[in-house]
């Protein structure tokens, strides 16, 4: 039992979901591992939602919105932790949602799948084809889903795959703790910040922006401004640690 009024709450609540999700099979163990990465990177932003953070999430709503056919791409630590959110997300921006995985089997598909309805979220069907430039099994998905995609969102990605995408002139939008990953160095759109908190804003924008906000925010975004923002805010976060 976690008390809620324990200050740590929100990330020992992750915790317990990705230990529980590891037993039932639904996350591998090397998700665990890199869920605890992350989570070192979020202590550096002081667990919170950074302002650049926050004009990331609603640029990632615009592409969202303005996108022909967007596509949220799900793997297991994603719905372990914000099968809810992606839900919501799903709603709001007209998002189709394909289960991707790097260690992929018929069982993980099935128990990430239903844990994912169970949520109340609709998960495309069909059969699975190596279409994308790679040769492990994030290369397999449908090709009325992630291969026909112009916007992909790409939580928790693989840098190897969040490359493949861009080289496909794909936009893609990721959220990563880390900003000096691969994927957040590559990536269209990068939001450095937790999954649970950087869904909302999302989720929150689509219903909020205009088609002229949301064109305006397309236009005048900078990535690289982005990542230095918030490593600025890590660097401060270290150098006042002891003050």
């Amino acid at each position: 039992m976690i008390p809620a009024d324990h200050p740590r709450y929100a990330s020992l609540l992750a915790r317990e979901k990705m230990a529980d999700a590891v037993r039932s099979g639904m996350v591998v163990i090397e998700g665990a591992s890199a869920h605890g990465r992350g989570e070192a990177f979020d202590c550096l932003l002081g667990e919170r939602t950074t302002p650049g953070a926050a004009r990331a999430g609603k640029t990632a709503a615009a592409f969202l919105i303005r996108a022909a056919r967007p596509v949220i791409s799900v793997n297991g630590n994603t719905a372990a932790l914000a099968a809810g959110e992606i839900g919501a997300l799903a709603r709001a921006s007209g998002a189709l949602v394909e289960v991707n995985l790097f260690h992929r089997t018929d069982e993980r598909l099935e128990k990430i799948t239903r844990h994912l309805e169970e949520h109340g979220v609709s998960v495309l069907q069909g059969t699975a084809e190596r279409l994308l430039p790679l040769s492990h099994d994030r290369a397999l998905c449908l090709r009325g889903g992630i291969y026909a995609a112009d916007v992909v969102l790409v939580p928790l990605e693989d840098g190897d795959r969040c490359a493949a995408l861009v080289a496909m002139g794909k936009t893609v939008i990721t959220i990563d703790l880390n900003p000096l990953s691969r994927t957040a160095r590559t990536a269209t759109v990068t939001i450095v910040d937790e999954l649970t908190r950087a869904l909302p804003v999302i989720t929150r924008s689509c219903g909020e922006l205009s088609a002229q906000e949301a064109d305006e925010l397309i236009r005048d975004h900078d990535n690289t401004r982005l990542l230095r923002e918030a490593m600025a805010t890590m660097k401060e976060t270290l150098t006042h640690a002891v003050d």
